[in-house]
């Protein structure tokens, strides 16, 4: 082979080396320049809203406390790294498998000059919800937070004494229509009252200092002695008869 079929072929070489190395770079070209240009917009996107972040927290966890605590029972919403003034909305839905997606709770916030900002706080009943937090100058989906809420059952308090009552008022027992006679009351012996003693006499009162006797008992007595004394008087009489005879 000649010299110059090898300096031909050799310049061939060289060329379509070229020509494949500007190729090359005309194609890698743009997409090394498009490549900083997406860059520069998603950090520009995020320096204009989408950076910061929100958090769960018990009301006891302090509001400088970067962790997100998803099983809570009296909570707030914690937020920080947002741009300084930005004002938000958010809602709190329940969710699966204990809720159906309703709204449960929303209200709106505005952040500071440090983009930080939270809510008070607050309980919902026990169960699954999901927290949409929207805000302005976001270029995103809403950002999300799903939480447990567990209360425990509260302790009934004991039971306590009632009062004691009074007892009901009795009616007092059916009366009969009709009275009642009173029941028979036999009179209280009275003592006699002091009398003045009549003065002794033959027929006043009788043998033995009984008490003088008044009415019909006396007429009798008193016809009797008159008998007796008739008797008596004859019987003396005919005595004296019998003792004159015998004396003649």
């Amino acid at each position: 082979m000649s010299t110059i079929t090898w300096r031909t072929r050799l310049t061939l070489l060289f060329g379509v080396t070229l020509v494949t190395i500007s190729v090359l770079l005309a194609f890698a070209g743009p997409r090394a320049g498009a490549m900083p240009a997406a860059g520069g917009a998603k950090a520009a996107a995020a320096s204009k809203g989408d950076n910061g972040t929100v958090k769960i927290h018990r009301s006891t966890t302090p509001v400088t406390d970067p962790r997100n605590e998803p099983h809570v029972c009296i909570f707030y919403l914690d937020a920080f790294g947002f741009d300084p003034g930005q004002s938000v909305s958010w809602q709190i839905k329940s969710w699966p498998p204990t809720g159906d997606r309703s709204v449960v709770s929303s209200g709106v916030l505005v952040l500071d000059g440090n983009g930080a900002g939270f809510t008070g706080d607050m309980t919902l009943p026990n169960g699954h919800y999901k927290l949409f937090w929207n805000f302005t100058g976001q270029h995103g989906k809403a950002k999300q937070k799903v939480f447990w809420v567990s209360c425990g059952t509260p302790t009934p308090p004991p039971p306590t004494s009632p009062p004691p009552t009074s007892p009901p008022p009795t009616s007092p027992p059916p009366t009969s229509s009709t009275p009642t006679p009173p029941a028979p009351t036999s009179p209280a012996p009275t003592s006699p009252a002091p009398s003045q003693a009549p003065a002794p006499g033959p027929s006043s009162s009788p043998p033995g200092g009984g008490l003088p006797t008044t009415g019909w008992p006396l007429a009798l007595i008193a016809a009797a002695g008159v008998a007796l004394l008739g008797t008596g008087g004859t019987a003396i009489a005919a005595a004296r008869r019998r003792r004159g005879l015998h004396s003649r």
